[in-house]
């Protein structure tokens, strides 16, 4: 492995040695290229950078104790990027081809995936962008499919704990029959200013309500939201809200523990009912959420005890982590062992 300090890498960008690229021109695509690069080079007039015809994914590869390196259903995320190309008119790699360059791009940065128990994961980030000269609004004829790696410790600073959030009533993130379903990078860039105000009040992100009622909870952030109560998983479901795979991993968990799970409409007023809430997504897993606070009507929800997750936050949490390091057999068949 790679001579870094793996306790101390943020939840951002580090240079490893090689990255995975296809082209789809003429019908078709081309098989996996390796490039030492960290640059793309293409058309200024890519319809990519023009008119937002871009997808991606988020996943992470993380090494056992027994040191074997193992991907977290990424077969998954292949289907996923699928319904966010067909959405914006791309052209998506099938499930093996977009499966056969992740696993070349963690082969060829190996060295990087953090050891076990570091408290850190290799962060694998697949992307499609629509490429060529293209002047009209239409979709483009050529395609580019990357898959880059990047080492990274927690997505929050102080790990596993529980944070503060507010109510998002100004400013929504997707509409309500518009890309909210589909993972573009158009849906994080609508959320930044309200992620961004909520930072600079002191909070770690902020919840957006529906866009079309603003009754009520979308999306909590870049991630999906959940409330648990009277022994229930409790999740809203919008098609404004991205399918987080996190989210359905949880939710079969969840079942599998002996919970009743419930994907349906979350009014705002139902968040003083919850015993505990949380935000869940591929790079916190689960973050707890022990304050929410409605800053319009001045009103605080609190959840448990301050400053602990909440117990059903842990031990699904604890769960999951298990599955995805090898500590725990999948049953659920969604590990995927890097050879």
């Amino acid at each position: 492995m790679k001579n870094l300090d793996w306790s101390q890498l943020s939840f951002g960008y580090t240079k490893t040695d090689y990255n995975v690229r296809c082209y789809y021109k003429d019908g078709k695509w081309s098989a996996p290229e390796v490039s030492d690069s960290e640059m793309l080079s293409i058309h200024m007039a890519s319809t990519c950078l023009h008119y937002g015809q871009e997808a991606f994914e988020g996943m992470k590869a993380f090494r056992g104790k027994d040191n074997k390196i193992r991907l977290f259903r990424c077969e998954e995320n292949a289907k996923r990027m699928q319904n966010s190309a067909d959405y914006v008119m791309m052209k998506a790699p099938s499930v093996e081809l977009f499966t056969e360059a992740v696993i070349k791009a963690v082969k060829l940065n190996e060295e990087y995936v953090p050891p076990y128990e570091s408290g850190a994961s290799l962060y694998i980030r697949p992307l499609l962008i629509g490429v060529g000269p293209q002047m009209g609004v239409a979709p483009a004829k050529e395609f580019l499919f990357v898959v880059f790696v990047a080492p990274v410790g927690p997505y929050f600073k102080a790990g596993f704990k529980p944070t503060k959030v507010m109510l998002e009533r100004k400013y929504d993130r997707a509409a309500p029959n518009g890309t909210g379903h589909i993972k573009v990078g158009g849906n994080y860039a609508a959320g930044m200013r309200s992620g961004e105000v909520a930072h600079q009040k002191g909070y770690s992100t902020a919840i957006f309500l529906d866009s079309k009622e603003k009754k009520y909870i979308d999306e909590c952030g870049p991630a999906n939201f959940f409330g648990i109560k009277n022994n229930t998983y409790v999740t809203p479901y919008s098609h404004t809200i991205l399918p987080s795979i996190t989210n359905a991993s949880l939710m079969m968990l969840a079942e599998d523990m002996g919970l009743k799970v419930e994907r349906r409409h979350i009014p705002v007023e139902e968040l003083e009912t919850f015993e505990e809430a949380g935000a869940c997504g591929t790079a916190a897993v689960i973050s707890p959420v022990g304050q929410i606070d409605d800053l319009e009507n001045n009103k605080s929800i609190h959840f448990g005890k301050p400053g602990e997750p909440g117990e059903w936050c842990t031990k699904l949490y604890n769960r999951l982590r298990a599955i995805q390091y090898g500590d725990e057999p999948d049953k659920f068949g969604w590990i995927t062992i890097v050879e």
